[in-house]
């Protein structure tokens, strides 16, 4: 592993913080989670046409990770397994909506206790128990996601810019004690589903959106497309008056911006896949003391990492229950690597599902333990215009077939991919004898993953709550907590 005369510097000051250091080497963290945001729909990552100006400044005088991705594509899980420092299974948590229990031990606690201030304000969405850790919590839209009279759409109560779950982010910071270092945990609602017209002014074009790939190009994708693009430009101011009020403050120097989004956009073959377009996430770290702006990281980095990143810069001894490796040799060494692997699963989500991937820098394998049911997208997503009109093209014979995979059943057990060759993972090659060699080393890596992990499934998969054609609730709703069961056998 190559250290430059930075990263050297870098590992001394962690040492001395270890050490009983004086408390003002140690950085203030603002943590900023976007809420089901693309990795490439945002400027600095390739997207031209979307409005992110200030996310676009925080990779300029940054570090942009061009491999970083999250261990779940799945809204309350992937922030339960960032707070742990946990791959989702073991926060028993899993699930969308399970509550993360008080006896998961979290990265903030152990801040907290080595003299930070501690603070979220924003979407929470992991139940009470673990809201102690923090020294203040501001939870944006406390009435969470309601299901309307007479309707069966879900939508939030909030307005406005309450609605973004950004509107306390500044009074949060401002609110601070001066004579202590800070960890905020920034959550926004957006670009969580559903649009409303109105939520920037001026709104972004149907006709200048970048229809992704995996997307047929129809007026109401577009158009579903430019609503969520809107979302994403309310983050970013919200994204920019914090890095101004840190400016204010004279702290920004002095503090360590991260920039990820929970998952990837809720639409079809995205958001709850194990695709790139699903875990992948355009994680930003800034730091104008200690990282060198305008640089790029091709290293692996997974969400998982984030916690033993953040409490080795601050000087605090990792928990033994984290399970990611600290990338802070990264910051000052872009060119290092960390891992050569990392993981990901799919849990429920809206409808029974459970798989599993391992991902290298150029190949990924899925196991889809759930091959008899679709790859159906969350329940907004399924109710979205982009999903109906994508039904009308399949009932009419005329969607193509590689943009099938969210009504295919069953599906193949066993996927893999050629991320260089093939990027948007059209073209399976888990049967093709010349990668047999790459199958077999992937599935060892991912079984010796699963054992090591103890990833065991449960006696019985959580059942479906929503129509998987038009996303309306199911009768008899039910989803109690089941027994892990004996391990499934694996290919």
């Amino acid at each position: 592993m190559k250290f430059t005369l930075s990263a050297a510097a870098v590992i001394v000051t962690i040492i001395g913080q270890a050490n009983g250091a004086s408390r003002a080497d140690q950085p203030n963290v603002v943590l900023m989670i976007a809420d089901d945001l693309a990795w490439d729909d945002v400027g600095a990552f390739g997207n031209p046409k979307v409005s992110t100006p200030n996310i676009d400044r925080l990779a300029r005088e940054g570090l942009k990770f061009d491999r970083a991705f999250l261990t779940c594509s799945s809204c309350s899980p992937s922030r339960a397994s960032i707070i742990t420092g946990r791959y989702p299974h073991n926060t028993d948590a899993e699930e969308l909506h399970w509550p993360l229990p008080g006896k998961q031990v979290t990265f903030v606690e152990k801040l907290k206790a080595d003299g930070y201030w501690t603070a979220a304000a924003g979407k929470w969405h992991m139940g009470d128990a673990i809201k102690g850790r923090f020294n203040l919590v501001r939870e944006a839209d406390p009435s969470g996601f309601q299901l309307r009279k007479g309707k069966t759409r879900l939508t939030t109560a909030a307005k406005g810019d309450a609605a973004s779950g950004c509107d306390q982010w500044v009074s949060t910071l401002r609110d601070r004690p001066r004579d202590q270092p800070f960890f905020l945990w920034l959550a926004s609602l957006d670009p969580h589903r559903d649009y409303e017209p109105g939520t920037l002014d001026p709104p972004h074009r149907p006709e200048d959106v970048v229809v992704p790939a995996v997307l047929p190009d129809l007026p109401e994708v577009r158009k579903d497309l430019a609503m969520y693009y809107d979302e994403i430009g309310r983050l970013d101011r919200h994204v920019g008056a914090v890095l101004d009020e840190l400016d204010r403050q004279g702290v920004a120097d002095q503090t360590l911006v991260l920039f990820l989004s929970d998952n990837g956009r809720p639409f079809p073959r995205c958001k709850t896949t194990m695709y790139d377009d699903g875990i992948k996430t355009p994680l930003i770290a800034r730091w104008p003391s200690r990282i060198k702006p305008g640089t790029t990281c091709g290293a692996l980095v997974s969400s998982i990492d984030i916690a033993p990143t953040v409490l080795e810069l601050a000087g605090v001894a990792k928990p033994s229950t984290v399970q990611g490796a600290s990338f802070a040799t990264l910051l000052s060494d872009p060119t290092a690597s960390i891992q050569k692997y990392i993981f990901a699963e799919h849990n429920w989500h809206d409808y029974l599902a459970r798989g599993r991937a391992v991902r290298s820098k150029q190949f990924k394998y899925i196991r889809n333990y759930d091959h008899e049911v679709a790859n159906t997208p969350p329940a907004d997503a399924v109710r979205s215009p982009t999903f109906q009109a994508m039904r009308r093209l399949r009932d009419e014979g005329r969607l193509p077939a590689v943009l099938m995979s969210c009504f295919n059943k069953p599906r193949p057990e066993e996927e893999l991919y050629d991320l260089d060759a093939d990027p948007h993972e059209w073209h399976n090659l888990a049967l093709d004898p010349r990668h047999a060699e790459t199958l077999a080393t992937l599935r060892t890596v991912l079984n010796d993953w699963e054992n090591a992990n103890d990833d065991q499934p449960p006696a019985v998969l959580s059942s479906d709550e929503f129509d998987r054609e038009t996303g309306t609730p199911l009768p008899n709703r039910a989803r109690p907590r089941a027994l892990k069961g004996p391990r499934a056998a694996a290919p």
